[in-house]
């Protein structure tokens, strides 16, 4: 067991879907222990600056189902140095924290281990609409953003069908394709280009004119914006050759759509068992750790394993794909 009496709660890096739930039941589990809970505004930025506070039961009522995250977020090139880290202990020390719970992705959980090797106890939580983080194999944020792209997607089939266009959507995900293939998946894209799979345009026209011939109204492609080449890239290229394709041409560019989703059950669930996980690990001495989950099952992962090896993207999904795209 252990003498936990006080932890601080952050949100870190960008927004995800589901962040909410999950400062609400750090806060609640927190509380039902009789620990003091204190929330940290703005990230790390929060830590170094001394925007902490207490919060009660109440200050988490009623947000369970708002996108967003109500602490703030901030990027902080600070934190990254000793110094700015060891302003922030100060100030953890100063309101008296015994702990850190840190709801955040790859960035957030990097400075989650940082703190853990100057001796303080930081737990993480896993969000991220990404989905890039190891130690989970699905994290907050990523069923939200998905149908928030399914949404759009069925939309915009719509008018492609109408007009005989071809739409390349561009969709977040940074240098990771699960995101972008999930979404053609579901979707019923035409193709996808992800950052796992090496393409060049040709190839890619060669599909859509596929589809052409095929006998198909519209094409739609999926376009992770960490690819080769994004989706304005690609519109650029074919500008002067949209006749050999067979659909006129379009883009579109999702961005942060996706984060601001109102999240689902799935993501408010998750959020709920993760972050209350999390202190439940606290309270039995578990620190150092990443609370994630993995084959349905919460799992905890030492941190310098979550910052030290890379999520692997499972490529029979992409074959999936290309083979539902016939």
């Amino acid at each position: 067991m252990t003498s936990i009496k006080r932890i601080g709660v952050l949100t870190s890096g960008g927004d995800a879907p589901g962040m909410n739930a999950a400062i609400r039941a750090a806060v609640r589990a927190g509380l039902a222990k009789d620990w003091e809970v204190f929330a940290i505004e703005g990230g790390f930025h929060g830590c170094i600056n001394d925007r902490i506070r207490p919060m009660t039961a109440r200050d988490v009522g009623g947000i369970i189902q708002h996108g967003g995250t109500i602490l703030g977020s901030a990027r902080c090139p600070e934190f990254k140095t000793e110094e700015g880290r060891i302003k922030a202990v100060r100030n953890f020390n100063k309101h008296g924290l015994d702990a850190l719970v840190v709801i955040g992705g790859n960035g957030s959980q990097t400075g989650s281990n940082a703190l853990r090797e100057m001796g303080f106890k930081v737990v993480g939580v896993a969000s991220t609409i990404d989905n890039d983080l190891y130690g989970s194999d699905i994290t907050i944020g990523v069923d939200t953003a998905l149908n928030v792209a399914l949404n759009c997607i069925d939309m915009l089939k719509v008018t492609a069908s109408s007009h005989e266009r071809a739409f390349l959507v561009e969709v977040m995900g940074r240098d990771y394709g699960y995101l972008a293939l999930m979404t053609a998946i579901a979707g019923g894209a035409e193709a996808v280009c992800i950052p796992e799979v090496d393409f060049t345009p040709e190839q890619l026209a060669e599909q859509i004119s596929a589809a052409y011939k095929r006998g198909k109204n519209h094409a739609l492609v999926v376009v992770a914006e960490g690819a080769k080449f994004n989706a304005m890239q690609l519109v650029n290229y074919f500008k002067e050759h949209e006749k050999r394709l067979g659909f006129e041409l379009r883009a579109t560019i999702l961005g942060h759509l996706q984060r601001g989703g109102t999240p689902g059950a799935f993501d408010r669930t998750l959020a709920t068992r993760l972050a209350a996980a999390a202190v439940e690990g606290l309270a039995k001495g578990e620190h150092g750790v990443l609370v994630g989950q993995i084959k349905s099952e919460i799992v905890k992962t030492p941190l310098e394993e979550v910052v030290s090896k890379k999520k692997e993207l499972d490529l029979s999904l992409f074959e999936l794909a290309n083979i539902m795209a016939q």
